[in-house]
């Protein structure tokens, strides 16, 4: 590639650029390699080519990026090139571990690329090349590489398992069949005498005892528990949809956009943008100032399209919190089926009943049987699962004449009709009763749903205990630093992440069952 300082062919020689000498020989001794025991996953069998992977269970030879920045670039024979590694590049593989490519190293002021299969030395004082001579024009980033140093270290990674935001203070590369790879981060801050220290232990050949080795490899985890927030555009682009993101639940995902800065916000939005539906249960979990802050940056045509895919009450709010002259056209963008319910929410005060309850629930009439009432559960995949742990009944005249418990139905034998089974006079409440009003109810009926209804006991909607507790938590209590949640085991073989909420993604646009 042109410019790329990478087409083969095209050298020159290092020692007469930078030195103006013949081959200088190397006459001190090279350290003995430091080797580790690293759980790597074992390649993907059948691949057809080497995975950047190594078996498990096996002792493999790490090196810590830490140490290889700013080491001193020699040539095939030892000559002294004046050049040092001032980053090291690797390539993303879906789920494999990221493949080192090369090196960049500043050689007379330039930074240049050395290929990886160009590096015989990797692990002592001094990066060893099998040639004098290599291609000296500028590096030029390609797309899907990334900077080590530039792109990772010193950055915040999102920790999967533990579903927050980390720096990454180091990172360690192993040895494997296929060359060298990312394999473990660093999370755990050190002073620069406990770095001094590891590189001096590490030159040594010697590793310590129990402790110093503890000490030396506490906060290292593998690179799979992680992704990284790159910021490099193309880069970006071309990696694999969501990917690991897709193991958290939307509210952890959430969390992280309110705890990220504003650059990481861009990079965790575009992630989850390669997925509508998940970014529709991300905005849903947002708070109304993030949420707003988020939406204002975007087109009216981006927010519809966004709405669209969530729950109409969340849509209503959503539109609310909206400058007063976009609320309108977005709601014009919106499909005709969401902009009817989002329009008839919007009627109410957003702290009335009518304006806290959802339009998504179950009601059939009373004398469908429990069979038959299980199966339109079943099958209602487009509903917030929340709303289905209550099945309304209505008459002849779709007036509420009953609820029934998700429990009592699956309890109760299939024959059976809905009027045999229900509560015949569930507690019902209007849209203009009153969000304590409200609280109080569900406390004392100890209800998931409280139905909502007209003078005509028409059903209206239903407010879940989620959205009545959502409304009622003080707004200070949400700038409390949160109780760290149990550790969750890393889980490095689980390399295709399925969907933590299957069936759960919500069209608002499709009509609810009644």
């Amino acid at each position: 590639m042109t410019g790329s300082g990478r087409q083969d062919g095209a050298y020159q020689s290092m020692t007469e650029v930078f030195t103006g000498k013949g081959p200088l020989v190397m006459t001190s001794p090279q350290d003995p390699p430091h080797t580790t025991s690293a759980q790597l996953s074992a390649p993907n069998p059948g691949s057809g080519s080497a995975s950047p992977a190594h078996p498990s269970e096996q002792t493999v030879q790490t090196l810590s990026l830490s140490q290889l920045l700013r080491r001193a670039v020699v040539g095939a024979r030892g000559q002294k090139l004046g050049g040092r590694v001032v980053d090291v590049i690797v390539r993303l593989h879906g789920s494999d571990y990221p493949l080192v490519t090369g090196l960049v190293a500043e050689l007379g002021g330039r930074r240049v690329f050395v290929p990886a299969d160009m590096v015989t030395q990797w692990d002592t004082d001094e990066v060893s090349l099998s040639s004098p001579r290599v291609d000296l024009r500028p590096f030029e980033r390609r797309e899907g590489e990334v900077l080590l140093r530039a792109d990772i270290l010193g950055h915040r990674l999102i920790d999967i398992p533990r579903a927050r935001l980390v720096r990454a203070y180091d990172l360690e590369l192993a040895h494997t069949p296929a060359g060298w790879v990312l394999a473990r981060v660093d999370t755990h801050p050190t002073s620069w005498w406990q770095r001094l220290l590891r590189q001096v232990t590490s030159a040594s050949g010697h590793h310590g005892g129990d402790d110093e080795s503890e000490a030396g490899t506490q906060g290292c985890r593998d690179w799979k528990a992680f992704e990284a927030l790159i910021g490099h555009q193309p880069t970006v682009l071309i990696r694999r949809p969501v990917g690991r993101l897709r193991r958290l639940k939307p509210p952890q995902i959430a969390d992280l956009l309110e705890q990220a800065s504003r650059a990481e916000q861009t990079e965790l939005l575009d992630q989850v943008h390669a997925d509508p539906e998940l970014e529709a249960d991300v905005f849903e979990e947002l708070d109304d100032d993030r949420q707003s802050r988020l939406l204002r940056d975007r087109s009216d045509d981006d927010i519809a399209a966004l709405l669209a895919r969530m729950r109409a009450d969340d849509a209503a709010d959503a539109i609310t919190e909206l400058p007063q002259h976009r609320r309108q056209p977005v709601l014009n963008l919106l499909p005709p089926g969401q902009r009817t319910k989002v329009t008839a929410l919007l009627a109410y005060n957003a702290t009335s009943a009518g304006g806290l309850m959802g339009l998504d629930y179950l009601a059939l009439p009373r004398d469908t049987t429990v069979a038959a009432a299980l199966e339109r559960v079943r099958a209602a995949r487009t509903l917030q699962p929340e709303a289905l742990t209550t099945i309304f009944s209505l008459d002849n005249h779709h007036r509420l004449r009953g609820a029934t418990g998700l429990v009592t139905l699956l309890q109760a034998d299939p024959s059976a009709q809905l009027r045999d089974i229900a509560d015949a006079d569930p507690i019902r409440v209007h849209p203009d009763t009153d969000l304590i009003d409200v609280t109080l109810l569900m406390t004392d009926y100890n209800l998931l749903n409280l139905p909502v209804v007209d003078d005509n006991d028409h059903l209206l909607g239903v407010i879940t205990v989620d959205d009545a507790l959502e409304s009622t938590v003080p707004r200070n209590w949400r700038r409390r630093e949160p109780t760290p949640q149990p550790d969750a085991p890393d889980d490095p073989d689980q390399t295709t992440p399925t969907d933590p909420h299957p069936g759960t993604h919500r069209n608002t646009a499709t009509p609810r069952a009644t």
